[in-house]
């Protein structure tokens, strides 16, 4: 890497001079507080801010209505970034030192948990000065800025990528707020999977034979058919119940369940006709994953058998694992060593304290941990993971990045999103603190320009750095066995023309003559507590 040359030194100033209006569009971001799927007002908020920098936007990419694509440049590498926007369910906090959930809306509501504000502006500040580096210097190259939505559910990626989207790139920046700052090196993330069982009762009345009754009796007389609510309990039981013949619990695998739709809002002495729950599945292997769909997809059938039901289902995700590149993670490692560490000042530590005073906790100096400001080599880092895993594990937890992984060179650069230090190495803080700090300047701001500067010099470097460049490529040949195609290669799992989940029943927030509010209607008392 050339050290700061004058492209990258415009890039800079350009970070500096409109760092103000980035951490704003940041805040603007983490109001919306938008769950996947439903993230309108903040992919509307990008596309307008991209339109108005230059940028040829796509609105609603890969069929996704939250998704989109920017583009600018021509000739030259075609190199790629991205911003992701959706927000948690069941995470409402305001930006207090104090538990207090969102006003107006009800507490489950959702809220930023990594937070995907600060990731997506710190990926936006990078493209936004890079671009106006090399519109400045005159240098080719094509820019392309992807809107991600659903990241919770690894929902658009995989889309993208089954569509055709990531065809074509020679370089890919993977970006996300950590306890650390460095980039991830050989241990990366596995596979996430994920579908949308159904189990619907359109023939109720089939279920018993009226022949059989005694003379004189109604249809009352019969039996009811279990329908849709039984066979869903009998999907969530039968799979719990499954979890130990699938594996051993070993290689950090998970699965998790959420009901969907329960069956209508009534206790009526009527056959439920249709409920829905998903599944989300993560293991270290494709084959591991193979094996958990083989057992849910035998469930299902099984319980919509004995409730009278039918069973279809739907795929929300289906990720490929990670394929590293040291080049390209050394290259950015080094953009990362030269911008330096965050610094956070005493605003970010006053607020810091106030936390912990409200939890009755001795304020301290510092509330941060030390690692926030330092900076960890990929080395360090790579043993950290290594420590706590078995040697036959290649990669741990799931994340929809490793989608870009297998169509060109990608990184994926950490840096610091604060935590508290705990006063004891036994206590946990409650989450509440770690959200309300997602909502402050003065504390995300720090990693969140860092990661900026540090993604613009890597752009920079790739667009004008030839022998960087091809080294990752070579290295992206190398490891897939001849390139896109190769015989090493994974293609995209899911089908190119997959119709993407979004008219699910998501979360999402809703108007009525109520007014604005969440899914779950604003409470007027929480009732009794028993």
């Amino acid at each position: 890497m050339v050290d700061r040359y004058p492209a990258k030194q415009t890039a800079m100033d350009w970070i500096d001079a409109n760092q103000q209006r980035l951490s704003g569009f940041d805040i603007e971001i983490w109001n919306y507080h938008e769950p996947a799927w439903r993230e309108y007002k903040s992919a509307k908020a990008y596309v307008e801010l991209l339109r108005q920098d230059g940028w040829d936007v796509e609105e609603g990419s890969g069929e996704m209505p939250t998704a989109f694509v920017a583009r600018w440049g021509d000739g030259g590498p075609v190199l790629g970034a991205y911003a992701e926007y959706d927000a948690v369910p069941g995470n409402s906090q305001q930006a207090v030192p104090y538990h207090a959930p969102r006003e107006g809306v009800h507490p489950s509501a959702a809220g930023h948990t990594d937070p995907h504000s600060m990731l997506g502006v710190a990926g936006l500040t990078g493209a936004m000065a890079a671009k106006a580096a090399m519109e400045k210097h005159k240098i080719k190259g094509q820019l392309v800025f992807f809107g991600e939505p659903a990241e919770k559910l690894c929902g658009s990626k995989p889309i993208h990528a089954a569509k055709g989207y990531y065809d074509g790139f020679d370089a890919f920046i993977a970006y996300h707020p950590s306890p650390q700052n460095t980039v991830e090196w050989q241990t990366h993330f596995g596979a996430y999977w994920s579908c949308v069982f159904t189990f619907e009762c359109p023939e109720a009345e089939g279920w018993n034979d009226l022949s059989l009754l005694p003379e004189g009796a109604t249809a009352r007389a019969a039996g009811r058919v279990p329908g849709a609510v039984d066979a869903l309990m009998y999907m969530y039981m039968t799979t719990k119940s499954a979890r130990e013949g699938m594996f051993a619990h070993t290689g950090n695998w998970t699965l998790n369940e959420v009901i969907l739709h329960g069956g209508d809002a009534t206790a009526d002495n009527l056959p439920q006709r249709f409920t829905q729950i998903q599944y989300a599945w993560r293991t270290p292997d494709l084959k591991m994953q193979e094996r958990i769909w083989q057992v849910l997809a035998h469930n299902a059938r099984h319980a919509a058998a004995l409730a009278g039901c039918e069973v279809s289902v739907r795929w929300v995700s289906k990720t490929r694992v990670a394929l590293p590149n040291h080049a390209i993670a050394d290259l950015t490692w080094r953009n990362l060593a030269q911008v330096g560490p965050p610094e956070y000042d005493e605003s970010a530590r006053t607020f810091g304290r106030e936390i912990q005073q409200s939890l009755g906790l001795q304020a301290t100096d510092n509330p941060f941990p030390d690692v926030l400001t330092q900076l960890t080599t990929p080395e360090d880092y790579e043993a950290s993971l290594r420590a706590v895993l078995p040697p036959w594990q290649k990669f741990i937890g799931a994340d929809d990045y490793v989608e870009y992984m297998w169509h060109a060179p990608t990184v994926r650069l950490l840096t610091a999103r604060p935590r508290l230090k705990p006063p004891t190495p036994e206590y946990q803080y409650p989450a509440w603190t770690y959200l309300a700090m997602g909502g402050r300047p003065e504390i995300m701001d720090p990693g969140m320009f860092t990661a900026g500067r540090t993604i613009a010099g890597t752009l920079l470097d790739l667009a004008t750095q030839e022998d960087e460049l091809a080294k990752c490529k070579a290295e992206f040949t190398e490891r897939t066995g001849g390139g896109v195609g190769g015989k090493h290669w994974v293609a995209p799992l899911l089908e190119r023309d997959i119709v993407p989940p979004h008219d699910l029943r998501w979360p999402e927030y809703v108007t009525t003559p109520r007014g604005d509010e969440w899914t779950v209607p604003t409470p007027l008392t929480m009732g009794e507590r028993l």
